[in-house]
């Protein structure tokens, strides 16, 4: 009968997938439209004059680069933490911790700067429309502490939106974000119909167009690269978009793509339809800095035109600060989820799917930053750190692609390698082009970086390289059965099953244990492991036939499955949770891969599973008769001596023990050679039963393939060489196990291979 399926009780609440094309777009655009276009491009017009238009433009191409690295990472990997889950995944350890510090410590940065600039602007707002109020609440509590107390009021409004549920998080984002981009058509459509008023006078502001010099541009391009952090939020919320393999790319290129266009139009209708009293138009944006855009509209715009951008740029606050929150929170939670932040951060509410600590816990740090702390230079600090950080994205495009060619995603970087690497060494430029006019933003960067590695070293180290692989399991049993010795047997070809079941019912029989079956489920390095139960009930049939086949022959047997990335994953996970004293598995006899002894899967189980092993290559029948085992002694061969005796009596098997020797050897070697067989099978029930058989040779390995074929199944234990060597088994019973086309059974002892490794490694 088959048994239920029990999903894992240990399984943890998972994301719900609440955003679509419109919501991932909405967010991206959100974040990238924000503060900056309303404070950026009179500070940027003021750097490069009119070329200020070649400088977003630049700004545009140099972030298209990584975002279309982005596009393709986060279709591939649709998982939270965005750059720091691509990081991590193809630079473990110290690299990947460090990429989630640095992206943590930016969004925060930037949710503070957004909370204060919507304090600032909320009050420019009071003051101009209502000045008898913002003159009692400025006399009554000075300058400062009015846009402090906005700033927490705003900041807490937006934690609790973020705690509430993706959904709603979306919906506020989307409303915010149309609205800030209608008042921006609309500052955009009343410039460009001054513009066309006046074409001559128009152009003429544009020239000269490079007033400052190219050196202009790049000091204005180093300025605002910040305005375009924001696609990358897209990939950090991965795990709550809908089907995120298509559905991020569009949304990422979408975003961008809108953003550019609406930044340049803003800048020409700036530089092209003012006209100010003295001096060009770009200098009069460069005097005004921060308010240059209301200033702007001032000159061609109806009379609500002040307050439209006011308003505007409140929205533009609230929106970005809405969308980084979202963000810095999901980088929280992947970080806990990898053991390399508390765990309590990874925890997700169960009603309303949100990691609502993750979210708290950053937006205090971020109110405590805002308020406590002078942000200017941590801002362009933070903008530093995006550019390093998106070097490393772009590294780590190049690593997985390598690491994992098989690995298709919805998207795929076009012009690769060039792309990539072009964009690592354009945020490389503009990164290190900050120091000349921000070098404390440098000095922060560097010292976060070294606390962080400081950190993690000392901390977080050990619990990454304690941490086990990723595996789910779904069917195990409710408590541990009593019996001493279990094996287990991962299967997976049909047609293997009852051989390998044959195979460990007489161990289990000797050792009155049970027999464990086990069936992994292997998903995509890109998908989320609970998306496995899809396909859990195609290795029922497998389960029952070996089941039905231990109980008729008086073995008590239960099922065991695993869902895991990789394979071995699995099978090692459940060798170590049900305590296994034995894992026998088949080998397909082959492998594709040249730099593989066996292939991934069994490589990795041979290396690590911390018990005895049996490794079987079957062939088409599964009848075995005669039994040859070649000796040269080694407590791999006494086990599998033990083992073979079992079979004899349990099936009948004629077992010939064999040595091979030099052709020509003497009488002297040739006794030598069978007092060696003797010794070997001493005191393991072959001794007496067991047929002795020297074979000659040149080679070890190529006699035992040229005389295998005489027999029904090779059985070979493992040699010295041990798993510091560049072979798994030993030179000799690989080469027996690649090249016989006879049936090959290899036993590796687990004690026999720890002695060998202490052996090595005291030298």
């Amino acid at each position: 009968m088959e048994e239920p399926v029990q999903e894992n009780s240990a399984a943890k609440v998972s994301f719900s997938r609440d955003l679509g094309l419109f919501d991932a777009t909405m967010i991206g655009i959100g974040a990238m439209i924000g503060a900056g276009i309303f404070v950026l491009t009179g500070i940027a017009a003021g750097e490069a004059g009119p070329a200020a238009i070649l400088s977003f433009a630049l700004n545009g191409a140099v972030t298209l680069l990584t975002a279309l690295c982005y596009a393709e990472l986060a279709s591939a990997y649709p998982k939270s933490g965005g750059g720091y889950s691509y990081i991590k995944k193809a630079f473990p350890g110290a690299a990947g911790f460090v990429a989630g510090w640095m992206l943590w410590f930016c969004y925060i940065i930037a949710c503070a700067l957004y909370a204060r600039g919507f304090g600032s602007y909320f009050w420019e707002f009071v003051q101009h429309y209502f000045p008898a109020l913002s003159g009692l609440v400025f006399q009554a509590m000075g300058h400062q502490a009015p846009a402090l107390l906005m700033t927490v009021v705003v900041g807490i409004l937006f934690i609790v939106v973020n705690m509430r549920g993706t959904a709603l998080t979306g919906n506020v984002e989307n409303v915010i974000t149309l609205a800030k981009i209608v008042i921006l058509a609309i500052f955009i459509f009343y410039g460009l119909r001054q513009i066309f008023r006046i074409p001559g006078e128009a152009l003429a502001s544009f020239t000269p167009f490079f007033p400052k010099g190219f050196s202009g541009v790049v000091m204005a391009m180093g300025l605002t690269f910040i305005a375009f952090e924001g696609y990358d939020l897209i990939a950090t919320v991965a795990e709550e978009i809908k089907k995120p393999e298509k559905t991020i790319p569009r949304a990422t290129l979408i975003s961008l793509a809108v953003t550019i266009t609406i930044y340049i139009l803003v800048l020409v209708v700036c530089i092209g339809a003012i006209r100010p009293d003295s001096g060009t138009s770009w200098q009069f944006l460069g005097r005004y800095q921060e308010t240059a855009i209301a200033k702007a509209a001032e000159n061609f715009m109806p009379f609500f035109g002040i307050a439209l951008v006011i308003f505007g740029g409140l929205l533009s606050t609230i929106s970005a600060l809405n969308a980084t929150i979202m963000a810095s929170s999901r980088v929280a939670f992947s970080m806990s989820r990898d053991r390399m932040l508390p765990g309590s951060l990874s925890i997700i509410h169960p009603r309303l799917r949100t990691p609502h600590i993750a979210i708290a816990v950053t937006g205090v740090i971020m109110l405590v930053m805002a308020v406590l702390f002078p942000i200017d230079v941590i801002g362009s600090a933070a903008s530093v750190m995006f550019l390093l950080t998106f070097t490393m994205v772009n590294l780590s495009l190049i690593a997985l692609r390598r690491k994992f060619p098989e690995l298709k995603g919805g998207f795929r970087v076009p012009l690769y390698p060039f792309t990539p690497v072009a964009a690592i060494f354009l945020n490389l430029f503009l990164a290190l082009g900050q120091y000349s006019f921000a070098p404390q933003a440098w000095y922060i960067a560097v010292a976060w970086i070294i606390a962080g590695l400081f950190v993690y070293l000392v901390y977080f180290r050990k619990f990454v390289g304690a941490e086990l692989p990723e595996v789910l399991a779904v069917r195990q049993p409710k408590s541990k059965s009593s019996s001493a010795y279990r094996i287990l047997i991962p299967i997976a070809n049909p047609d293997n099953v009852i051989p390998l079941m044959r195979l460990a019912i007489p161990i289990a029989r000797e050792h009155e244990g049970e027999i464990i079956v086990l069936a992994v489920v292997s998903v995509p390095i890109n998908l989320p492991l609970h998306e496995g139960m899809l396909w859990v009930h195609h290795k029922n049939s497998l389960l029952r036939k070996a089941i039905r086949f231990g109980r008729e022959q008086g073995v008590e047997t239960r099922s065991a499955v695993r869902i895991a990335h990789r394979v071995y994953d699995g099978i090692i996970q459940a060798a170590v949770a049900e305590d296994a004293n034995l894992v026998l598995m088949g080998w397909k006899g082959y492998t594709t891969t040249r730099d593989r002894i066996f292939g991934e899967v069994t490589d990795k189980t041979v290396r690590l599973v911390p018990c005895d092993l049996i490794t079987v290559k079957l062939g088409r029948e599964d009848s075995f008769r005669r039994i040859l085992m070649p000796t040269a002694g080694g407590p791999h061969t006494a086990l599998a001596a033990e083992f073979l005796s079992l079979y004899q009596q349990a099936y009948g098997y004629e077992v010939t023990c064999c040595y091979v020797v030099p052709a020509g050897a003497s009488e002297h070697q040739r006794e030598t050679a069978r007092n060696r067989i003797r010794e070997t099978i001493h005191g393991t029930g072959l001794e007496g039963k067991a047929e002795i058989r020297l074979i000659e040779g040149k080679r070890v390995a190529e006699a035992l393939v040229r005389v295998a074929g005489e027999y029904d199944l090779v059985v070979l234990g493992a040699s010295r060489e041990g798993i510091f060597s560049s072979v798994l088994f030993g030179e000799i019973p690989e080469r027996v196990a690649r090249y016989s086309r006879t049936p090959v059974m290899i036993v590796q002892q687990y004690e026999g291979r720890l002695k060998n490794v202490v052996k090595r490694i005291l030298g």
